[in-house]
C-alpha cells in the first residue's frame, strides 16, 4: 500500500503525490500535480497552485490515524477528538501514541514553542518599513472596491419606480 505524503488541509484524508507534469494545449505553462486519494483509490490531477492552496505535507510527527487533524477518523465525528493523540493532532517524535499526560504536556509545549517561532517571525516581517503601510493601504482599497460594487448592484437592482429601475436622484 502507498504511503501518504500529503493531507487535505480542510477535509483531512489520505492522499499520495505520484508525479508533476508539464501542462500542454490549454493548460500550457502550467504545472499539472497527479495524485492518488488513497481511501477512495481515485486518481486525479490538479494544477500546483491549487495542490500547493489545498493539500499540506504530512510532517514526521503528524498523528497517523487522524494525520494530524485532530478529529476522531473512525467514527467520523468532527466534534470528537482523535484517541490516538487526543487531539492534538501530534504525536511523540518516534510516531508511537501517548500513553500519559505528560506525554500530552510534551507535545502540547512544543506545539506552543513552534507557534512562538513561527508568531516572531511574522512579527519581525511587519516590522520592515513601509509593511504596515502596504497593509493598511490594500486594506482600504478592498473596502473601497466592496463598496463600489455593492452601490453598483443596489443602483441596478429592482425598484419601486417606473420601469423597476431605482430613483437615484440623477
Amino acid at each position: 500500500m502507498t504511503q501518504p505524503t500529503h493531507t487535505h488541509r480542510d477535509h483531512g484524508g489520505k492522499y499520495a503525490e505520484i508525479a508533476q507534469y508539464q501542462g500542454a494545449g490549454a493548460l500550457e505553462g502550467q504545472w499539472l500535480v497527479v495524485y492518488e486519494d488513497l481511501d477512495k483509490g481515485v486518481q486525479s490531477a490538479t494544477t500546483q497552485d491549487d495542490w500547493r492552496q489545498q493539500w499540506r505535507p504530512l510532517e514526521r510527527d503528524d498523528c497517523p490515524l487522524c494525520l494530524g487533524a485532530g478529529t476522531d477518523p473512525i467514527k467520523g465525528d468532527k466534534s470528537k477528538p482523535c484517541g490516538h493523540c487526543y487531539g492534538l493532532g501530534k504525536v511523540r517524535a518516534d510516531g508511537k501514541p501517548l500513553s500519559d499526560l505528560w506525554g500530552v504536556a510534551d507535545i502540547a509545549t512544543g506545539i506552543i514553542q513552534r507557534q512562538r517561532v513561527e508568531l516572531e517571525q511574522l512579527r519581525a516581517i511587519a516590522d520592515y518599513p513601509g509593511v504596515r503601510e502596504l497593509v493598511e493601504r490594500e486594506r482600504q482599497q478592498r473596502i473601497d472596491a466592496s463598496i463600489t460594487l455593492q452601490e453598483q448592484e443596489w443602483r441596478g437592482g429592482k425598484g419601486h419606480s417606473h420601469g423597476g429601475q431605482r430613483y437615484t436622484g440623477d
